[in-house]
């Protein structure tokens, strides 16, 4: 992935990225945010790419997204998307390609893609694919969810995570492709009413 975004070049080898990389979504205070999802997030982007003027640039994106992820802070896309920067660089991908992974890192936080950027679309659809789930696997998202913010007492999880929701289901759309939208937007919202639903009870 990383030859072809610079274009086919071989050095610096991408094996140390690829391990650093790795080693971050495998740290302890990780539970939903994990290997899995990142394979998740590039497997929806492998069905979305068509939708994508760069696929390299969104995949890419997929690895960094999350790669600091501190579940107590809130600056982990802006880290996540310093350390793009920081890695692509030095790795040869171009200034362009780096700014433009760099952003879409950026835009995860409120996975509000504008009209006409399909490459935050992609991106943004393939990160919320998982609230479309079937029953057993969204439930074990949301169980993970709670296991990454297990200092948090339960009412304030509770009241915290149902303002999420609510924000979400606020939304016009959740997904921006006409792929996501087709596959997944029902599906999603019945998710996120249940849950909600359930943190009311």
């Amino acid at each position: 992935m990383l030859n072809s975004a610079r274009d086919g070049a071989c050095h610096p080898s991408p094996l140390p990225y690829a391990r650093n990389l790795l080693a971050r979504w495998a740290e302890p205070q990780r539970r939903y945010h994990t290997i899995d999802h990142l394979i998740h997030v590039l497997d929806r982007v492998d069905e979305l790419a068509h939708h994508a003027d760069d696929p390299a640039a969104v995949r890419l994106a997929a690895w960094f997204h999350d790669a600091v992820y501190l579940p107590n802070r809130s600056t982990n896309e802006e880290r996540s998307a310093r350390l793009a920067e920081r890695a692509l660089s030095e790795a040869g991908v171009s200034e362009a390609k780096t700014a433009e992974v760099a952003r879409l890192v950026r835009l995860t936080i409120s996975h509000d893609a504008g009209e006409g950027d399909h490459n935050g679309a992609t991106l943004c659809d393939a990160d919320l694919a998982i609230l479309a789930a079937g029953p057993r696997e969204y439930a074990a998202y949301a169980a993970a969810i709670r296991e990454e913010y297990a200092f948090v007492p339960d009412d304030t999880f509770r009241a915290g995570r149902a303002d999420v929701l609510r924000q979400l289901l606020a939304l016009e759309r959740l997904f921006k492709t006409p792929t996501g939208y087709g596959r997944w937007e029902h599906l999603a919202r019945r998710n996120l009413a249940t849950e909600l639903d359930l943190l009311s009870a």
